[in-house]
């Protein structure tokens, strides 16, 4: 049986500065293989539009996640970003903290777990309603 906290996915997040009023979203694609954890964060650069990029290399212990957000250097960004946080048990939500360079912030992301059995009985009805092959 797999784990159902493995962090494999896309997931949508938030993150956010305790200091003042930095708050931006992001998308991260995942892949985790024996709790080892890497992948890419793209989020938007407000400041002068586009999007920002970083790759992702950290560890999950159980419930525990702890990775580093590197930024590739895309709208000017090359510093590291420490997070470290818990996935609940369903493996749909992370929460935790950030830090970097003394300042702090919290941060969540989500993502949706689809089972097969639900997703058949969709493409049932698409088919039945005329929108599926």
């Amino acid at each position: 049986m797999s784990d159902p906290q493995d962090l494999t996915g896309v997931w949508y997040g938030r993150y956010s500065a305790d200091q003042d009023d930095q708050d931006n979203g992001f998308i991260a694609l995942l892949e985790e293989q024996h709790g080892a954890v890497t992948g890419t964060i793209s989020e938007p650069d407000q400041g002068i539009g586009g999007i920002r990029r970083a790759t992702v290399h950290g560890q999950r212990d159980g419930a525990s996640i702890s990775f580093t957000k590197q930024y590739d250097g895309t709208g000017g960004w090359t510093h590291s970003v420490d997070y470290a946080g818990n996935v609940d048990p369903d493996g749909t939500l992370v929460m935790g903290g950030w830090v970097v360079e003394g300042l702090t912030g919290a941060f969540d992301m989500t993502r949706e777990k689809f089972d097969a059995e639900a997703l058949e009985g969709e493409e049932d009805i698409a088919i039945v309603l005329g929108r599926g092959a």
